[in-house]
């Protein structure tokens, strides 16, 4: 594979992993195997194993000793579990500026609020809702919580909400409870937009799964289950860890 320039070499290990847990090629208890992925990537071992030891700290893989590193459960209710977490994680930051909201930043949101309103497709709609989150987390988020919202962003993974093609119609509302949250000074209604939010990615996310039998689904789910990824594939120079 050729390398992606700009890209840390460590991060493409850690797309990569993700990318087989994503699509059932890695499922728990496997053994993640460094050579194969040294082959794929054409890296060496040093990024290997710092992106194992980023894995394990984010509770995706385990290592054991002389024996390598391993997929820990990965299954429905790791997933729901991993976007709880991180709605509850941006929730507290989100109730922080709803509780101590500056008039500078409520006109950046604004601001923001108006583009994702505007936004003509998933990939614009993503980028403004990042720039969004980041300008409430650089305000609000100490250091020690903005890196475990950075570690919570593994299983959630750009490319695939890039073209999810009901991004927009689906967030926004969540967008726009959050920000009235903040102007109303309501904490609580602002925390509960993150959770919410968080809760209907894993639902979408869960579907996609389903859809590709990377979990068993229901009998039924084929009938109930639109088919949520377009397949898009991700610019170069970033990581990919589309579905």
């Amino acid at each position: 594979m050729p390398k992606k320039y700009g890209v840390k070499e460590k991060d493409l290990v850690v797309s990569h992993i993700l990318h087989l847990l994503l699509t059932g090629k890695l499922r728990s208890g496997d053994r993640v195997d460094r050579n194969e992925i040294a082959l794929a990537l054409g890296v060496s071992r040093v990024p290997i194993q710092e992106a194992l030891v980023q894995l394990e700290h984010d509770g995706i893989v385990s290592t054991r000793y002389h024996r390598g590193a391993f997929v820990e459960r990965f299954d429905e209710a790791t997933v729901l579990e991993h976007h709880e977490l991180d709605g509850v994680l941006k929730g507290i930051v989100s109730a922080r500026a709803a509780t101590n909201p500056t008039p500078r930043i409520l006109g950046q949101l604004d601001a923001l609020m108006r583009s994702l309103r505007a936004a003509k497709d998933s990939r614009a709609f993503y980028e403004i809702a990042a720039e969004y989150r980041r300008t409430v987390n650089d305000e609000y988020a100490g250091p020690r919580l903005a890196a475990t919202i950075r570690a919570s962003r593994n299983l959630i993974p750009r490319a695939f909400w890039t073209t999810y093609q009901s991004s927009r119609e689906d967030m926004l509302p969540f967008y726009e409870d959050e920000t009235s949250a903040m102007h109303r000074r309501d904490p609580e209604a602002a925390r509960a937009a993150c959770v919410g939010r968080s809760y209907l990615m894993a639902q979408t996310m869960l579907a996609e799964l389903f859809r590709r039998r990377v979990f068993a689904a229901p009998d039924d789910i084929g009938q109930v289950v639109p088919q949520v990824f377009t397949g898009a594939e991700t610019p170069v120079g970033e990581p990919s860890i589309a579905l």
